[in-house]
């Protein structure tokens, strides 16, 4: 089943990304420069008792504000509220319930989404406690009494979130139709890609009901195939704004890659890859995607004999973390390779389930291992005893060893290569988890 999306909102200086960082374990202010991550990172992945989550931070709303600055958070923290499965509404009980939290909660009850009011900075419970029952005149329930900076009330306000999860009954996975989502900074052809991808194929479409309001979901038939296609295209540009719109534009890539078993990564090929594509990539990645990066406006693009090599170094060389992604050259505008993309999209379906048995597994390790020695520290050497392929999407593979601290990232690689080699495993990630076992 999907993880649910939680979306932290209020007016600016109630303890949003307090609450956020205390939710995501606090280690979200201080990232480290990888994939995926930024250094104003807005969501993370957090975890309460069995559930785990999505957790989307917004920028302070001031609902009737002509700055523009102000007026931009509004639209985000709009687009974090339809993007939401379940809303956190933070408020502070220092400064009571004032105006602007009643005009924050109307738009709130548009969204006809669950709301779990929290009621922030409430330090001490008996002094702070009658302070709290004015927020009962906002009409959306029992308000939950929380201090993000102490941890007060944290396990209970979570609790009342997760009621509102469903429970897993399976349905989803039930569902053989391969999803994909088609991911990418605004104005890379993403649309034009989709449109072009129904008009070309003369294809019956229904609209499924989608789980958010901004991506859609549309349902495609190619060579009698079919294929749901995310679509997350439809960003409300209101604002001028343009780096502001694309750091939230990784909120709606968040939902649409989680949802997804292949996700289709759109490059502007007169842009070249950037930073903001890199982080996207690294949201797919991260999650144990298929992969294909798409690179758009190709028919745009002066070439010679070396262009399509140059561009794929250039690729390679901003996506060095996932070497396995295939990329594909397009034009959505003139529907150059858009047929192959589906040929490349049903080859990655292909590899995401393919299932390697364990005696041929253990012989490329046996000899991976024969050609290059596994490493020593202090006079201790690793032993790889066997490996096991435990499950698909992504290819999931564990190998017991004797001493799981001298399994480097750099030897986890190299047999990652070798099985590469022999399989190919083309545009999907292979996860790997190292086991110890005492030497018999």
């Amino acid at each position: 089943m999907r993880k649910q999306v939680v979306a932290i909102v209020g007016r600016p200086n109630v303890g949003k990304s307090t609450l956020f960082n205390v939710l995501a374990g606090e280690k979200i202010s201080i990232v480290k420069d990888t994939p995926g991550v930024t250094r104003d990172r807005i969501y993370a992945d957090a975890t309460w008792l069995d559930k785990s989550f999505t957790l989307i931070d917004t920028g302070g709303i001031e609902p009737e504000s002509n700055d523009v600055i102000l007026s931009q958070m509004r639209d985000q923290a709009q687009i974090a509220i339809d993007t939401a499965d379940v809303i956190i509404f933070i408020t502070d009980v220092k400064q009571g319930l004032v105006d602007s939290d009643s005009k924050v909660c109307d738009m709130l009850r548009k969204s006809k989404k669950p709301i779990v009011l929290a009621v922030n900075k409430v330090d001490n419970f008996q002094k702070d406690i009658l302070d709290m029952y004015e927020f009962y005149n906002l009409g959306i329930g029992d308000p939950h009494p929380i201090s993000a900076a102490s941890r007060l009330g944290i396990g209970d306000l979570l609790d009342v979130v997760c009621e509102y999860f469903p429970e897993s009954d399976g349905e989803e996975e039930d569902d053989e139709t391969p999803k994909i989502a088609i991911v990418g900074k605004p104005n890379v052809g993403k649309s034009s890609l989709v449109n072009k991808l129904l008009g070309e194929n003369r294809v019956i479409v229904s609209d499924i009901a989608g789980t958010t309001r901004d991506a859609i979901d549309t349902l495609v038939t190619h060579d009698e195939k079919e294929y749901i296609f995310i679509d997350t295209a439809g960003l409300r540009r209101k604002s001028k704004i343009k780096e502001e719109i694309e750091r939230f534009s990784i909120i709606r890539a968040v939902s649409a890659v989680e949802r997804a078993d292949i996700v289709v990564i759109v490059i502007d090929a007169t842009e070249g890859v950037t930073e903001q594509d890199a982080k996207i990539a690294g949201i797919a990645h991260d999650r144990g995607k298929g992969i294909v990066i798409c690179v758009n406006k190709w028919d745009a693009i002066e070439k010679n004999d070396k262009t399509i090599y140059e561009h794929t170094r250039d690729i390679r060389d901003v996506l060095s973390f996932m070497p396995y992604a295939e990329i594909i050259f397009i034009s959505a505008k003139t529907g150059q390779r858009i047929n192959k993309l589906f040929d490349v999209i049903d080859m990655v379906i292909e590899t995401q389930s393919m299932r390697v048995g364990t005696g041929v597994l253990n012989e490329i390790m046996s000899e991976a291992v024969a050609l290059q020695q596994p490493p020593t520290d202090k006079g201790k050497r690793l032993k790889l005893f066997y490996i096991t392929q435990v499950a698909i999407k992504p290819p999931t593979f564990v190998i017991f060893v004797n001493d799981k601290q001298l399994m480097h990232f750099s030897y986890t690689r190299y047999i990652e290569n070798k099985i590469r080699d022999t399989f190919g495993f083309k545009g999907t990630p292979l996860k790997f988890i190292i086991r110890e076992r005492k030497e018999s």
